[in-house]
């Protein structure tokens, strides 16, 4: 059972966490990518962090996270503490039954450290969602969210009343095979519906703070309104995902950050690719359109030294409430977000490499 509501590690005010898109930086790979996905929810665990989550996303070249449910099989094997989990996977992209077996199984590897975040966005555009619903499944979307989740609850509890053309159908892993547990469910989102969703189901909630700035204060509010007790949460329980890079000095911060600008830029106007250098990020010449994109997108991504982005998520943290915050660090290379996380950490007194948390 994940500790959702206990203390924060070191002198954060809440827990910190990870989420991590496992980017592909120009002139590397995806097996490189992978490797310092395993090296940064290794020094996470070392450092205290509380979680580390991947996020699917599809047919997008410098993003390796497509299938979360491998990845955090991979790094349940390389980790021993920290919880793992999906930041989120996409319920629309995926039967049920298919993701109750997936975390079931995750559950079984990683008893007790395994969450599932689920999002109701296909994560990618609308010709590959096509391709990954087929048939049917094309019908389905957002709008049948809500029975989706009730559906795919159903399968993890192995619930079914009798008489439903499930009844006799079983997730395996799961309850079926003993009292092991499941992994909680949690709800992402970037706008108001998973907000309320969140709350009238009494389930914690994570916003994508680090594309929906604007949103942020308005969803947490509809959360916290609508919340009711259940037998997951007596209160609510609020996560923001935060776009957060520490370096040792301010300029280098920037110059890292702006290689995951322009890949927005690019992925805006449908041409996605591997994260450019710092180099070739530097040297591009945005249009004036592109310009006003990259600076709103800028302002919305704590940057600089590492006491500078500790004021920079503590303000925020008091401005929206949130009871845990979740840094997502994306530039070219490996080396530069394992140095943010653990500036980051040196920053809040996270616990060392020597000093392990029980």
């Amino acid at each position: 059972m994940d500790p959702i509501q206990g203390k924060a590690a070191g002198a954060a005010p809440v827990p910190l966490s990870v989420l991590d898109l496992v980017t592909v930086g120009k002139g590397r790979t995806a097996t490189q990518a992978i490797r310092t996905g395993v090296d940064i929810a290794r020094l996470a665990e070392r450092r205290g962090f509380h979680r580390y989550w991947v996020a699917e996303h599809h047919s997008m070249p410098g993003v390796a996270s497509s299938s979360p449910a491998v990845l955090l099989a991979h790094l349940a094997a390389h980790t021993d503490r920290i919880r793992l989990g999906s930041g989120g996977v996409m319920l629309p992209n995926h039967a049920p039954l298919v993701i109750a077996e997936q975390f079931g199984t995750l559950e079984a590897m990683a008893p007790g450290r395994v969450d599932l975040g689920l999002g109701r966005a296909p994560g990618t555009d609308g010709a590959t969602a096509a391709a990954l619903r087929r048939s049917e499944r094309l019908r389905e979307g957002a709008d049948e969210f809500p029975q989706q989740l009730a559906e795919l609850t159903r399968f993890l509890d192995d619930d079914f009343p009798d008489g439903h053309p499930y009844a006799r159908i079983h997730a395996v892993p799961g309850p079926v095979q003993g009292p092991a547990g499941r992994p909680p469910i949690w709800l992402l989102g970037s706008s108001g519906f998973s907000a309320r969703l969140a709350g009238t189901l009494g389930l914690p909630f994570a916003f994508a703070h680090h594309f929906s700035a604007q949103n942020t204060i308005p969803a947490l509010d509809l959360y916290r309104e609508t919340f009711r007790p259940s037998a997951v949460l007596d209160a609510p329980y609020a996560l923001i995902g935060v776009a957060a890079l520490a370096a040792d000095e301010e300029r280098e911060a920037r110059r890292q950050v702006l290689t995951g600008a322009l890949s927005m830029v690019r992925l805006r106007t449908g041409r996605p690719g591997l994260v450019p250098t710092p180099e070739e990020a530097e040297a591009y010449e945005f249009s004036p359109l592109e310009r006003e994109f990259v600076d709103g997108w800028l302002n919305n991504i704590i940057m600089g030294t590492a006491d500078e982005v500790r004021s920079g998520l503590d303000d925020l943290q008091k401005r929206t409430g949130a009871d845990e915050l979740m840094i997502t660090a994306n530039a070219h290379g490996g080396d530069a977000r394992l140095r943010s996380y653990e500036l980051i950490a040196d920053a809040y007194g996270l616990p060392g490499p020597e000093v392990l948390p029980v």
